[in-house]
């Protein structure tokens, strides 16, 4: 399980490496373009929607449990970056690769 470090209080959410992986690189794209949005996920055993605001002065980390970085899929990649360009990147479940 990876860990997204947000905010000066590092504020610890959690993710599956193979999720965080795919988040991150919409995150820095978005970001590195001083762009803000929110990012959106489920609870673990689906117990409510969490919604923080991402903005380029605050502080982030990602942390995986793995050295090794998965293959991006990219037709996830694309549902990512449309859902962040709406300005809420909602963490969906992972389509069929493409």
């Amino acid at each position: 399980m990876g860990r997204l470090l947000y905010g000066p209080q590092e504020r610890e959410i959690e993710f599956a490496d193979r999720v965080l992986a795919h988040v991150q690189v919409v995150i820095v794209s978005k970001l590195r373009r001083s762009e803000s949005f929110t990012l959106s996920w489920v609870g673990h055993g689906e117990d409510g929607r969490t919604t923080v605001w991402m903005h380029p002065a605050v502080p982030i980390q990602f942390q995986f449990d793995s050295t090794k970085s998965p293959q991006l899929n990219s037709a996830w990649l694309q549902d990512l970056n449309a859902a962040a360009a709406r300005g809420d990147l909602r963490v969906s479940e992972e389509p069929a690769s493409g």
